[in-house]
């Protein structure tokens, strides 16, 4: 199935415009565009000239833009791309917000976090706790830790996650009865998922693999029935990452089956995995081209969010999977605005209201993904008020986060700027 066509709605060319010269702010220079599409188009098996038929972009821009001919596009026609290599656009504009706009990944931090997911080659076994050792506490760091991360404090968590996987290693390895080790087996899970999860921010997809392959065997290992299938989310979300879609598709739709078949879904824990799950494949569903039977998957997850809140609550809900009728919408708002349906998104985001427990990283790309849908429309003043309202909430992470200065950009490249917009080119860096 051939993948939708992204429309300028302002009427101007896909091609190159003068305000897109400079590098991005905080993500990839522009100059590594070329080797970026390049990169991900090999990595689809695709040529040239068969994606330019898939995203409807000529092939002439394609080898302009992977020969560093044409340093820049606007975000159409970046977006058109992207649909077709069946990727994120923030993947082909450049390094997710985790990354620091240095590029350098790789500094002592990180690879603290590395040795821990992997310790060295004949490294002396994990030993038991020491005395002031406490369970309870150290399933409460690992909690705050997810906070974090869903809080993009990405910085606060890379420090602290050494220590928790040691502790739990520990705790796992700990000597006493069954209950003792598969909590500590839980809790060796929960923080090799973390890592998994910043390693993909940090986008060292391999690496995040090898984190959650071994959450996995600690999950199984656990007293926890919900660990697995949460854990083999976050591997879907890896494999769409590297383009494995159908990779991804398949065990999101396979584990959220095999916990339906268990009766998991009998709880509000055991329900928002699911749901999770369910997001997933729907999202795999999409960048494979299928839009409908996406659509029609999230439409299902929201009708089974708003038991949500009907069943028994087991657990800590920082541990679980993100899932709500707010999520849910949130996320169908982004498939609508990424797969060229500006209209279906602006329809659902209009009048939402978020839940209380909808964590801050959600709430701001649900205000990104609308303002894109605006620009899509042709509504700039829209846009624009959209993109206040996202620097009130999140400065910090709009001011280097690559799609939102694209926007920016884009709208900067119009004849006549609406209200509002100069603010926010110059609190950017990018007005003239």
């Amino acid at each position: 199935m051939p993948y939708p066509a992204v429309r300028d709605r302002f009427g101007m060319p896909w091609t190159s415009s003068p305000a897109i010269r400079a590098a991005y702010r905080g993500g990839v220079a522009t100059e590594d565009l070329g080797r970026t599409l390049r990169r991900l188009r090999r990595l689809a098996s695709l040529s040239q000239e068969e994606l330019a038929e898939r995203s409807d972009v000529s092939v002439d821009v394609i080898r302009q833009l992977e020969q560093g001919r044409k340093h820049s596009a606007r975000l159409p026609t970046l977006h058109a791309l992207a649909n077709g290599l069946g990727v994120e656009l923030t993947t082909l504009l450049g390094d997710p917000p985790a990354v620091s706009s240095t590029g350098e990944n790789d500094g002592p931090r990180f690879v603290a976090v590395r040795r821990a997911i992997m310790p060295t080659l004949w490294a002396p076994e994990a030993r038991p706790p020491g005395p002031g050792f406490s369970m309870a506490r150290l399933r409460e760091q690992i909690a705050e830790g997810w906070t974090q991360y869903h809080a993009a404090e990405f910085d606060a968590v890379m420090k602290a996650l050494p220590d928790l996987i040691s502790d739990a290693r520990s705790a796992a390895a700990a000597a006493g009865d069954t209950a003792d080790r598969g909590a500590g087996f839980a809790a060796l899970g929960k923080a090799l998922q973390l890592a998994g999860h910043v390693a993909v921010r940090m986008g060292k997809t391999d690496l995040a693999l090898i984190s959650l392959e071994r959450a996995i065997d600690a999950a199984r290992q656990s007293c926890d029935p919900l660990l697995v299938p949460m854990v083999v989310n976050s591997t879907a979300w890896a494999y769409q990452r590297q383009g494995r879609l159908e990779d991804a598709l398949g065990i999101a739709l396979h584990a959220a089956a095999d916990m339906a078949d268990a009766g998991h879904t009998g709880t509000a824990d055991g329900l928002k995995v699911w749901g999770a799950l369910t997001m997933s494949a729907a999202t795999s569903a999409a960048r494979s081209g299928d839009y409908e039977r996406a659509a029609a998957m999230m439409e299902t997850a929201e009708k089974e969010a708003t038991r949500v809140s009907k069943l028994p609550d087991t657990g800590d809900s920082r541990m679980v999977s993100v899932f709500s009728p707010s999520s849910v919408r949130i996320e169908r708002v982004r498939l609508a605005v990424q797969y060229a349906h500006p209209e279906d998104a602006l329809k659902l985001a209009k009048g939402m209201r978020l839940a209380k427990d909808t964590p801050p990283s959600w709430r701001t790309w649900l205000l990104l993904d609308v303002a894109r849908a605006h620009t899509d429309v042709g509504d700039a003043a829209g846009a624009v008020k959209t993109l206040e309202a996202l620097r009130r909430t999140a400065p910090m992470w709009m001011r280097h986060h690559t799609l939102a200065v694209a926007i920016v950009r884009d709208l900067w490249a119009l004849p006549n700027h609406p209200p509002g917009l100069r603010p926010l080119a110059e609190f950017l860096g990018i007005a003239d």
